[in-house]
C-alpha cells in the first residue's frame, strides 16, 4: 500500500469505528432475575394472562401465574415490572444465511456456497461470522437463535443452530452439525431471462438427477456400515450421523410430486426428514403427517407457483398443514430479513392460523425441528433462560418493541447499526 494512504485509511477506519461499535457479548446471569405482570406466550399454545417468569444461572426456575402464588421477592436481585407487556420465548428462525453473508452485492463478504455438486463435509459453522453487523439488528425483534445454512450445489453442506450473542464460532455453536442439505431436482425448470425458453417446462434430466443422488447415498450407507475402511472419504464420513440419525436430512423442495419422491427417497434410508420450501406441502399434508416429516415453509409474502391457485395461498399453507397435525415452521430470505420473520408468521394469522400457533411455529417447533427443544423452545421450568419482552404484540410489526432479551440467562446489549445510525441522523437534523 501507497504510505500517502495511510493517514486516509486510518481516519476512515475510526470514523467507522466510532458510528458503529458491535455490541459486547453478555457476561454468564450472576444473579437471580425475576419477570413481573406480563402477559407470558408460553410457545406451546398456552398462554398466562399475568405471570411470573424467574430464571437463574441460566435456565428457568419458575413459571407461574402471578395471582395464584406467594412470590420471595427478595431472591431475586433484579425485578422486571413488565405489567402490560409480552414476554416471549426466544424466536429461532430456520434455514438462513445468517453469518454468512454480510452484503449480498459484495462477494467477498459471502460464503454460503462452494464449487462442487456433492459437498458434505463443508460446515457452515466454520465460516459463521459473530462480528457481522447483521446479527444485532435480528435479535432485537426477539429472534435469539439461528439454523446457519450452507447452499449450492446437490448436497451443500451441513447446517449449525447458533446462539445470536457470542465471541466467535465455537461459542456461539448451540449444536454443530444438526443436518444435511439437499437441493432436490427440479421437475419443471425456467429457462429465464435471455435464455430463450423463458416458460416452464419439464425437466428431462429428473430421472437420471435423482439416480445419480441415490447412487451418491448408497455409496455412503455401504461406507458407513465399514467399521473401519482402509481409506478415509471425507465426504462420507461427514454422513455417518445421517444414517444413526444423529443429523436430520433437509431437503430443499416445492413441487408436490417431487416432496412425495424426496420424501420416500429419505424413507429408504431411514432418515429424519424435514422438506424445506414446501411450497405445496397443503396438498399432501396427510402424507407428511403419516411419514413424520417436517416442513420450514418458504416465506408466505409471496406469489403462489400455479397460475390457478389461490393469490393468498402462500398465507394459507400454515394454517393447513397445522390443521393436519404437521410439525411446521416459517423461514424468511437470506439474512438481514429474518428480522422480518415474526411478522411474516404473523400475517399468516389472518389466513386461519391461530396466534398462539404462530408464535409456536417459531419456538417450540422450530426448537423440535431443530432437536433443541429438551433446552429451549418454550417457557419451562428447567429449560434455558432464552427469552425476551416486548411491549406489545411480538408478530405485529407495529408494537413489536423489543425492551428486554436474554440467551441462556444473559442479558444481551439491544443496541444495533440501525439504532445508531438513526440516533445519529436525529441529532443532526435536530441541529
Amino acid at each position: 500500500m501507497n504510505l500517502r494512504f495511510l493517514p486516509f485509511f486510518a481516519g476512515l477506519l475510526i470514523a467507522f469505528t466510532a458510528v458503529a461499535q458491535r455490541p459486547i457479548p453478555a457476561k454468564p446471569q450472576s444473579a437471580p432475575i425475576l419477570i413481573l405482570g406480563a402477559t407470558a406466550h408460553l410457545g406451546n399454545g398456552q398462554t398466562i394472562a399475568n405471570s411470573a417468569i424467574g430464571f437463574e444461572n441460566g435456565k428457568i426456575t419458575l413459571v407461574a401465574d402471578a395471582t395464584t402464588i406467594r412470590l420471595d421477592r427478595t431472591k431475586y436481585s433484579k425485578i422486571f415490572d413488565a405489567s402490560g407487556k409480552h414476554v416471549y420465548p426466544g424466536f429461532i428462525a430456520l434455514n438462513t444465511r445468517l453469518g454468512l453473508v454480510e452484503i449480498d452485492a459484495a462477494r467477498p463478504t459471502v460464503d454460503f456456497s462452494d464449487v462442487g455438486a456433492y459437498n458434505p463435509n463443508l460446515r457452515a459453522l466454520v465460516a459463521y461470522n459473530t462480528d457481522s453487523d447483521v446479527i444485532p439488528t435480528i435479535r432485537s425483534n426477539g429472534i435469539l437463535l439461528a439454523q446457519s445454512t450452507p447452499e449450492g450445489g446437490t448436497m451443500s453442506g451441513t447446517s449449525s443452530v447458533v446462539q445470536l450473542d457470542a465471541w466467535n464460532w465455537e461459542d456461539a455453536a448451540f449444536r454443530a452439525d444438526d443436518g444435511h442439505w439437499l437441493n432436490w431436482p427440479a421437475i419443471r425448470t425456467s429457462g429465464g431471462f435471455g435464455s430463450g425458453t423463458p416458460e416452464a417446462r419439464n425437466n428431462d434430466q429428473y430421472g437420471k438427477n435423482i439416480e445419480e443422488i441415490l447412487r451418491f447415498f448408497e455409496e455412503a450407507k455401504a461406507y458407513a456400515a465399514q467399521t473401519a475402511p482402509e481409506v478415509k472419504n471425507l465426504k462420507f464420513e461427514a454422513m455417518k450421523g445421517l444414517f444413526s440419525q444423529k443429523q436430520a436430512l433437509y431437503i430443499r423442495v416445492g413441487n408436490v410430486k417431487a416432496i412425495q419422491d424426496a420424501v420416500l427417497f429419505a424413507k429408504n434410508f431411514g432418515f429424519r426428514t424435514v422438506v424445506v420450501g414446501g411450497e405445496d406441502s397443503w396438498m399432501i399434508a396427510d402424507f407428511l403427517k403419516t411419514n413424520n416429516v417436517s416442513v420450514v415453509l418458504a416465506p408466505p409474502q409471496s406469489l403462489p407457483g400455479r397460475d390457478d391457485d389461490d393469490v393468498d395461498q402462500p398465507y394459507k399453507t400454515a394454517a393447513q398443514l397445522h390443521d393436519k397435525g404437521v410439525t411446521f415452521t416459517v423461514t424468511s430470505i437470506g439474512g438481514w430479513r429474518q428480522r422480518n420473520l415474526p411478522f411474516q408468521v404473523g400475517q399468516v394469522c389472518g389466513f386461519g392460523l391461530p396466534k398462539e400457533a404462530a408464535v409456536s411455529a417459531i419456538t417450540l417447533n422450530a426448537a423440535k425441528i431443530l432437536g433443541i427443544d429438551a433446552a429451549c423452545g418454550s417457557l419451562e421450568t428447567g429449560k434455558d433462560a432464552t427469552l425476551f419482552i416486548s411491549e406489545g404484540d411480538a408478530l405485529d410489526m407495529r408494537t413489536c418493541i423489543v425492551t428486554a432479551a436474554f440467551i441462556q440467562g444473559r442479558e444481551i446489549n439491544l443496541d444495533n447499526k440501525h439504532k445508531q445510525l438513526s440516533k445519529r441522523f436525529e441529532e443532526k437534523y435536530k441541529q
